[in-house]
């Protein structure tokens, strides 16, 4: 079923045979609540935990893919949600450290790694609209919900050749790609039209 998945995503445009086998690879039926397992190989989202959803597959490698990660490469995941796409991240060897605003999921999402051997750097629970300046610059930054604007947190925390991809829209997204070429400059790509769930910042 994960080799049919990849045979759609390859007929939809996804080329990089690393995230392609790193959907071959991961489990995501694992990563979805019981009722929804029979569909985990359909090209679709799913509802999760705290009006969230697992993103579409072809999100999940489209976005991967613009990352062009290379192993040991130091990623931001904003957005950990059901935990799929840090996954795919860990696959491809990435050192990841995810963020996650909603704490039923963070907890949740913690435990599963935990029982599944998946080994991010580190999960917190926060904003990711701040991002990790602690622990910047990063190689990549990935952004796996809705932002009405691109945080400048984010923007500044890339490192020097680094990719920054993030929706950005209300409605609905536009994909966004910042390739960081300078510290001042920065090259961006819009790359069509998808839909997520929003970005929540914390306004305290």
């Amino acid at each position: 079923m994960r080799n049919k998945l990849a045979d759609v995503l390859i007929a939809k445009g996804i080329k990089d045979t690393k995230v392609l086998d790193a959907i071959r690879t991961v489990p995501r039926h694992l990563f979805m609540d019981s009722g929804f397992e029979g569909h985990a190989y359909q090209d679709k989202a799913f509802p999760i935990a705290a009006d969230q959803t697992i993103s579409q597959p072809y999100t999940v490698a489209f976005q991967t893919e613009l990352l062009a990660i290379e192993q040991g490469h130091k990623v931001m995941e904003i957005g950990t949600g059901s935990g799929y796409q840090t996954a795919i991240l860990l696959q491809l060897k990435a050192k990841v450290y995810t963020i996650e605003r909603q704490l039923e999921l963070f907890k949740k999402t913690n435990l599963f790694f935990k029982k599944m051997g998946y080994r991010p750097k580190k999960v917190i629970f926060g904003d990711g609209y701040k991002g990790l300046p602690e622990l910047a610059p990063f190689d990549s930054i990935i952004v796996t919900a809705g932002a009405p604007e691109v945080p400048k947190a984010l923007m500044s925390q890339l490192k020097v050749g680094g990719r920054l991809v993030i929706p950005v829209g209300v409605e609905e997204q536009i994909m966004t790609m910042y390739i960081r070429k300078s510290e001042k400059e920065f090259e961006k790509k819009e790359l069509g039209a998808f839909r997520f769930v929003p970005l929540l910042e914390d306004k305290n």
